[in-house]
């Protein structure tokens, strides 16, 4: 760390990676301190400052920049143990993450053997019976039904019914959907593993899935080393 004791916004900018207009907005939310002023009126920062800066960028990258301002924002004004307590929700929700996907791994496997042999009209789900099998909203299905995950079939009335083979794609949705894998993604999937259910497709989904977990684990494993740095010299900056 510089050994400056007064930076203007310029620099602070430039040493942390953001713009200048950026830096006096992070001012502004509290993630940054009030800088104090020159005789003309200038702003003039310290470590503090640019401290609180690097923190908070590894910090957005690894749990999003709303957390990632409260958590800063918390060195400035709290105690140290409710700093640290919300240091312990962020890594624990990484850990959740990461149990989500490994699950999911476990359960697309599973599903995705299944034989569906013998299949008979009786053996066809509702939505309701079917988001009651799965834990979810019937307006879920729906939603996946619209934007073409999980597209089931109609009867005599119109109603939708699913069938054995359409009730394993929508496990397998509701699998990725609790890994986090987002919508737009799975669209462009799940048609390609109807055709040839290929679980090496999922499985490259869900290696991208884990890297973007890693990534975020190392940025919140380098938020907190900055925060570490930001808390031991607060008091001398």
């Amino acid at each position: 760390m510089s050994s400056l004791k007064s930076m203007r916004t310029a620099e602070v900018a430039r040493l942390s990676g953001y713009s200048v207009q950026q830096v006096r907005n992070l001012e502004r939310d509290g993630v940054l301190p009030a800088a104090s002023r020159t005789a003309s009126g200038y702003r003039s920062y310290g470590e503090i400052h640019l401290r609180s800066a690097l923190a908070y960028r590894a910090l957005a990258a690894a749990v999003g920049p709303v957390e990632a301002k409260e958590i800063v924002r918390a060195v400035h004004r709290d105690p140290l143990p409710e700093v640290l307590a919300r240091l312990d929700a962020a890594h624990a929700g990484l850990d959740a993450e990461r149990a989500d996907l490994q699950d999911a791994r476990e359960a697309v496997r599973v599903i995705s053997r299944e034989p569906i042999e013998d299949v008979r009209g009786s053996d066809s789900m509702s939505v309701s019976e079917l988001a009651s099998a799965l834990g979810v909203r019937p307006s879920t299905l729906r939603h996946w039904d619209t934007e073409r995950l999980v597209v089931p079939g109609r009867d005599q009335r119109g109603t939708r019914r699913y069938t054995p083979s359409q009730v394993r794609d929508a496990r397998i949705v509701h699998q990725l959907r609790l890994a986090g894998y987002r919508v737009a993604p799975l669209r462009a999937l799940m048609p390609e593993l109807r055709r040839s259910r290929r679980l090496e497709d999922v499985a490259s989904a869900l290696a991208a899935r884990d890297a973007g977990i890693t990534a975020r684990s190392r940025s919140l494993f380098d938020g907190t080393a900055a925060l570490s740095r930001l808390v031991s010299g607060k008091n001398g900056c």
